[in-house]
């Protein structure tokens, strides 16, 4: 009984480390393309988006919530964020708009959740379809292109040798996990997640907290937009379409447990570098893009069937 349990509190801990060494390992081996300076680089950048709004869809997990409008919100304030500067607004303006704008698309949802008890998967939903309405609308449907170079840094650029998505997610996270772990905001979110009913009655204010936490989650999909708008040096209506998945993903795989209360955002930085490694593997091994959704769906459950049996 005691080896068991020890095996299992081994698992949890290092299983998910073991499994990306070993998927690193076996890429290295099956092609000798990925484990090069130029493809680490590229996995990191790669990465970033869906790094910075894993952040935000961990916050909401913890609570035992859900948020599946990011992805139309990021195509809402990526619109917008590229409108305001073909316009002529300088690039920090435009981004405080941008990013303004997702945090107030995400404070409706925590409004909606919070003080009608509307669930989160239908009230993110409903935002889901507002937000990409509103983003078609906005543009006519077409694209927004020919964006400032002076933004375009953002996406592009350097400081020193390190790209700067990747300065902008490195800060993401790092605020993120003092926030979960040295703050009494991360405190209250944790005892949430676990009974929101003992958090409220215990006098923790629940319903600001809940707002707060997706209001959270779309500021970042919305800083996940501008770097992915000055990348792309285009505003795209029809960006972020399963980009909800993909940071819903990442959490779940990298340990935050959907019931909330229980995870932390190291988990998540490796499920994001988990799932990266292995689209990148796929993609240089020439796997076909419907395959390699399938992959991807077959390790999510792998990841939720081995994380109910070592609980």
């Amino acid at each position: 009984m005691t080896t068991r349990f020890r095996l299992r509190a081994f698992l949890q801990r290092f299983g998910l480390i073991i499994s990306f060494i070993l998927l690193c390992l076996g890429l290295t081996l099956l092609s000798d393309r990925f484990l090069t300076t130029d493809n680490v680089i590229n996995i990191l950048r790669q990465s970033t988006i869906n790094g910075i709004m894993a952040v935000g869809m961990t916050f909401v997990i913890l609570t035992a919530g859900i948020d599946l409008s990011v992805g139309s919100v990021l195509a809402l304030t990526g619109v917008v964020v590229a409108d305001l500067v073909q316009k002529g607004w300088a690039p920090l303006p435009a981004i405080a708009a941008a990013v303004g704008l997702g945090a107030v698309a995400g404070a409706i949802n925590g409004l909606i959740i919070t003080r009608i008890r509307v669930p989160p998967f239908i009230a993110t939903l409903g935002m889901m379809t507002v937000g990409r309405g509103v983003a078609l609308t906005y543009t006519g449907g077409g694209p927004i292109t020919g964006l400032p170079d002076n933004f375009r840094f953002v996406g592009t650029g350097f400081l020193g040798p390190i790209p700067m998505p990747l300065i902008i997610a490195g800060v993401v996270f790092l605020l993120g996990h003092v926030l979960l772990t040295r703050t009494k905001i991360g405190e209250y979110i944790y005892a949430i997640g676990n009974n929101e009913v003992a958090a409220r009655l215990s006098g923790i204010p629940t319903r600001r907290y809940i707002t707060a936490v997706y209001a959270i989650c779309g500021f970042l999909a919305a800083l996940a937009s501008v770097i992915l708008v000055a990348r792309l040096n285009s505003g795209q209506p029809s960006a972020g379409y399963g980009f909800e998945f993909d940071a819903i993903a990442a959490a779940v795989v990298g340990g935050i447990s959907l019931a909330g209360g229980e995870g932390s955002l190291g988990g998540t930085l490796l499920g994001v570098l988990f799932i990266e490694v292995l689209k990148n593997g796929l993609n240089i091994l020439n796997v076909s893009s419907f395959y390699q959704q399938v992959v991807k769906g077959v390790v999510i459950a792998l990841a939720l069937l081995l994380y109910r049996a070592i609980k």
